[in-house]
């Protein structure tokens, strides 16, 4: 049986569509995708991602830990850092990519994937190191998303200005939005500016009136998971279950920049090695033909099968199809040429440069 987030009658009250996805009931749209899409890229939308889970890492086994468990490297983070890492298994498949903060030496706080929330906590109690207290605190948890180039205008309505993280991955502890105290980090899954806020429970319908109020002026409109998707496609973000899972390593699906093989040691690092050069790679594909590129569609050069898509939409912005697909490096070029099975029809499509969409800075 799905759950509810602490916003689930908001999203009711609102007429939002709602959905079961990732163990939870969440609206896929209010308005139509498109129009919330292009909300976020030219205004402002508000998203209800408390589904995502929240562990906590302290004591002083903590970093210790982390590095031992992930790709990256926790050494030198600065307080108030996010970090992106990925937690793979000893074949070198992933488990899960997530985000992680640090908010003191022996104090860490890690967002992890909806879906994977149970397996993850699972892996890590596993396999912490000694003097670390690890904990699933998502049951109370609630978090949303602020995304959009009138993002900072809008929260900056409701913050005091040394509140607001400035830096692109950075977050503040113990700060209030309105009245309400929070956790908020400068990041996102839109390609867009923005901000992640982390509530307690009884606080997210006050958060979420509060935020919509504030940003009406600002064309802020409340979104579902559809233009999410959309959204993260088009910045060419991967997503777990489509462009990673346990048979697909970081390397493979061109995580690199979240790997660090020059690290001692770390869960997987000996099977990364010994796979060494990646024979396939992700790429970006913008169709020729008419036609929506979908995921676990073939991909072809004359009749050789190359790989297959992760993901596939419609883009709103560019107004044609995009995917991101998994193919063999060889074939790997900007400008190749390619052949898509849509339903047992073989469409044309293009390698492009990814990300698809990039904002202005």
């Amino acid at each position: 049986m799905e759950l509810k987030t602490p916003l689930y009658d908001a999203h009711v009250k609102a007429g939002g569509r709602i959905v079961p996805f990732a163990g939870y009931l969440l609206p896929v749209q209010y308005e139509g995708v498109i129009a919330e899409h292009l909300a976020v890229r030219q205004e402002a939308g508000l998203f209800d991602v408390s589904h995502m889970g929240e562990i906590t890492f302290k004591g002083k086994g903590a970093l210790a830990s982390l590095n031992h468990l992930l790709t990256n490297d926790y050494t030198k983070m600065p307080l108030g850092k996010v970090r992106y890492g990925i937690l793979c298994y000893e074949d070198g498949g992933v488990c899960d990519d997530l985000l992680v903060y640090k908010f003191g030496e022996e104090d860490y706080f890690i967002v992890v994937n909806a879906s994977n929330r149970h397996k993850d906590f699972a892996w890590m109690k596993d396999h912490i190191l000694e003097d670390t207290e690890i904990k699933d605190i998502s049951d109370s948890v609630a978090q949303v998303a602020l995304q959009g180039p009138r993002s900072y205008e809008i929260i900056s309505k409701l913050m005091k200005e040394e509140d607001i993280p400035q830096k692109y991955y950075t977050a503040k502890r113990d700060v209030k939005v309105g009245d309400i105290n929070c956790i908020i980090s400068y990041t996102g899954y839109t390609g867009e500016s923005g901000y992640e806020i982390y509530v307690e429970n009884k606080d997210a319908e006050k958060l979420w009136d509060l935020l919509l109020e504030t940003g009406r002026e600002y064309g802020l409109r409340p979104c579902g998971l559809g233009a999410r998707d959309t959204l993260r496609l088009e910045a060419s973000m991967p997503l777990y279950g489509h462009e990673m899972d346990e048979t697909i390593t970081p390397l493979e699906t061109g995580l690199d920049y979240g790997v660090k093989m020059n690290k001692e040691d770390f869960i997987g690092k000996k099977a990364l090695q010994e796979k060494g050069e990646p024979k396939i790679c992700r790429v970006g594909l913008r169709i020729i033909d008419k036609g929506v590129l979908r995921e676990h569609q073939d991909v072809y050069v004359g009749e050789e099968k190359i790989g297959h898509t992760t993901s596939g939409t419609y883009s709103p912005l560019f107004k044609t199809s995009i995917a991101m697909a998994l193919i063999d490096k060889k074939y790997s070029a900007v400008g190749q040429t390619v052949e898509v099975d849509v339903r047992g029809r073989r469409l044309k499509a293009e390698i492009v440069e990814m990300p698809f969409y990039k904002r202005e800075r």
